[in-house]
């Protein structure tokens, strides 16, 4: 019968942690939702323990990937069932969402309404700076200086409580867009991240309205 290394306290919890997320979520954390599940100061704090764990034996470190976490075999399974059953979707930083994919939005109606729904992906929720409501396909490169390309699937929470400079989803007539919110005074203006495109500046008593604030992006292919 084989040995198993053995592991301090904190190493066996890192452990556990990797066990249960691939379990719950079919992928490892990454060295920050460690650090903020196990109350570390920073990712690097978890970046040694996980060292740790590589030169014992238990897991390999891939390069390249901020998931590139793999348990060996013969890894330890201490307490790793009953974790997993007890924890089954419930670590905050690894609860699945399930979101819709907005598509085309008719003109005057909730940008959640049923008919504007393409899909719904389930996505982990340590992957948003917030919790979003929603998907939004960004069509167009008027961000692209902001990381933000044709495309791609613009996580939103719906709100209209967005401060100065932040990218929103705006609604200006008929027509929804993704800009970087700009007040100055009592004037709105929406900013491209592309000097191709032009500031659209809101005038007084054209119809406008928020939707929500960007609170992250996922790559489409990366659903694929």
């Amino acid at each position: 019968m084989t040995d198993h290394p053995k592991l301090t306290a904190r190493q066996q919890q890192i452990l556990d942690l990797i066990r249960t997320a691939i379990a719950t979520t079919g992928a490892p954390p990454t060295r920050a939702e460690i650090a903020a599940e196990l109350g570390f100061k920073s990712a690097n704090a978890a970046e040694e323990h996980l060292q740790a764990l590589a030169r014992k034996g238990v897991i390999e470190l891939v390069s390249g990937t901020s998931r590139g976490i793999r348990l060996r075999s013969g890894a330890p399974t201490r307490r790793v069932a009953d974790q997993a059953e007890r924890n089954s979707g419930t670590l905050p930083g690894f609860q699945q969402l399930l979101l819709p994919l907005i598509g085309r939005v008719a003109a005057g109606s909730p940008i959640l309404a049923q008919e504007h729904v393409d899909q719904t992906y389930a996505l982990q929720q340590g992957l948003f700076s917030q919790t979003p409501d929603y998907l939004l396909k960004v069509r167009g490169m008027s961000m692209r200086d902001a990381g933000i390309m044709d495309g791609d699937l613009l996580a939103v929470q719906a709100t209209k409580e967005v401060r100065n400079g932040q990218i929103v989803v705006a609604r200006l007539g008929d027509e929804v867009t993704v800009k970087r919110l700009k007040r100055t005074g009592g004037s709105v203006e929406l900013l491209p991240e592309n000097p191709d495109y032009p500031v659209i500046v809101v005038q007084p008593g054209e119809p406008f309205e928020i939707e929500g604030l960007a609170v992250g992006l996922i790559r489409n292919h990366m659903l694929s």
